[in-house]
């Protein structure tokens, strides 16, 4: 069966873990439809857990408890304005849903140009 083109899970991720020091961090009410979430293994392998453990450190200094699991969630293109210019593969976004009160941390490249995320900390 032929498939229509997709990114390769090896190009889904394309910055070093220290990279994502500088990304933007924000605190959202809730994300409840956790199903399209994806394991950073499946895009980086054995190397996952330096990402994650960024993510982790990045989320902690937002005031995430430690709780959950730590996931990539995809954002498409067609949901940013046309002139961010987000690339055809969209945006993985980290990810975690803190267990005790629900609220999603997430962790972006690119600030999230939703009124929602107005004075994300980077």
């Amino acid at each position: 069966m032929n498939q229509a083109y997709t990114a390769t899970t090896n190009t889904v991720i394309a910055y070093e873990p220290e990279a994502m020091r500088g990304f933007f961090v924000y605190g959202f009410e809730w994300i409840d439809n956790l199903h399209f979430l994806q394991s950073p293994a499946k895009f980086l392998g054995s190397r996952s857990n330096a990402y994650v453990s960024i993510a982790k450190e990045r989320f902690i200094e937002f005031g995430w408890a430690g709780d959950g699991e730590v996931n990539l969630l995809w954002l498409p293109p067609f949901v940013f304005p046309l002139e961010l210019r987000i690339s055809p593969v969209g945006i993985a976004v980290w990810h975690v849903k803190q267990e005790e009160d629900g609220i999603s941390y997430l962790l972006s490249p690119v600030e999230l140009p939703f009124p929602e995320f107005s004075g994300a900390q980077q």
